[in-house]
């Protein structure tokens, strides 16, 4: 192995670090996130985080039954629900993207999204 085949080894090694380092950076990133609470697969509404509605409760009554949702800061969780199991209660706080709260009874899912150039937020504040 020569020299150059060692330098190259290395620079593919530190290309590799940086890049892993960049990729957790943008996909975990928690600047742009909001909330998205779907029923029976529609979007009803679409929160963004903000400091001024920690602690803000939303009733979510459909023909399927009822949640009550509460945002806290930079989390989301579902504290209330007329379900028979109340697993999505059960599960407690999220917080970063990708994660969701599912309550099969009422058809309802709550997940934390990254924030789009061109969407629209339902509230602000509340």
């Amino acid at each position: 192995m020569t020299k150059g085949d060692k330098l190259l080894i290395v620079f593919v090694i530190i290309l590799s670090f940086l890049s892993m380092g960049y990729i957790n950076k943008q996909a975990f990133s928690n600047d742009s996130k909001y909330v998205s609470v779907q029923v029976n697969g529609k979007e009803v509404k679409k929160i963004i985080f903000d400091k001024k509605i920690i602690g803000t409760t939303i009733p979510l009554k459909t023909e399927y039954g009822y949640n009550l949702i509460e945002i806290g800061d930079e989390k989301v969780r579902v504290i209330e629900a007329d379900c028979p199991d109340k697993i999505d209660v059960k599960q407690g706080y999220i917080s970063r993207i990708g994660e969701t709260i599912v309550c099969l009874p009422n058809k309802m899912v709550i997940e934390i999204k990254g924030l789009e150039e061109d969407t629209e937020i339902d509230i602000m504040n509340h």
